[in-house]
């Protein structure tokens, strides 16, 4: 059974989540609770019909930005494109973008509008940020956003309204800023094409235990 949160601001171990990573339920999504649960790589999972459920998958999907793969018609497409990518010029409207933008195989969005408000007092706060990609326009068509846990940035969600502009969001969070890793939560081949892979839990427990948070850092 998954652990029962209430008004103490704690979490178990992440090491004692089930199978499918499930960790705890309830609790709330104030500030300090979603620094806490970022700081111990949980991370809140849940839809309106359920209470909050809290996740640390035994695996953890991650990229180096180091080791991206960018293609040669991606690098085509960054060297004539008409697309112009900035960062924190539209938190709101990407988050309201990754909620409402329909997905495979998904019905519904796990981006509720108690999550989309949390999110953005974080970013108010500094510790959230977004990516975005304008087209020549200034129309918003892809992005990203995710919470920044020293040199680690925690990706939450992304869309493209146009083909391959989240992938240029995420090109741009790896090149122009210095984050040692980017946490993409669970396995994509759409990720994977990218270069993210698989490493324990553990291990990225570890990596978060050396890291300081504060905000406005990018």
């Amino acid at each position: 059974m998954p652990y029962a949160l209430n008004d103490r601001l704690v979490f178990p171990h992440p090491a004692l989540a089930d199978d499918d990573g499930l960790l705890a339920v309830g609790g709330d999504l104030s500030v300090e609770r979603l620094l806490l649960a970022y700081q111990h790589g949980i991370f809140p999972w849940f839809s309106d019909e359920t209470p909050i459920l809290w996740y640390s998958p035994p695996e953890r999907f991650v990229l180096n930005p180091k080791e991206l793969k960018v293609t040669k018609s991606m690098r085509q497409l960054i060297r004539n494109s008409s697309f112009h990518t900035a960062h924190n010029t539209s938190f709101v409207e990407v988050i309201d973008k990754c909620a409402s933008t329909k997905r495979r195989d998904e019905q519904g969005t796990w981006i509720t509008k108690d999550m989309q408000e949390a999110y953005i007092r974080l970013h108010e706060l500094g510790y959230a940020h977004s990516i975005e990609t304008y087209d020549k326009n200034g129309i918003l068509v892809g992005g990203l956003y995710g919470i920044q846990i020293g040199s680690i940035f925690c990706g939450e969600s992304m869309f493209s309204h146009v083909p391959n502009t989240s992938k240029l969001a995420l090109i741009y969070l790896c090149k122009e800023f210095n984050f040692d890793l980017i946490d993409c939560q669970i396995y994509s081949e759409h990720l994977a094409s990218l270069g993210a892979k698989l490493i324990p839990g553990s291990s990225y427990y570890e990596l978060l235990q050396k890291q300081t948070v504060e905000p406005f850092a990018i």
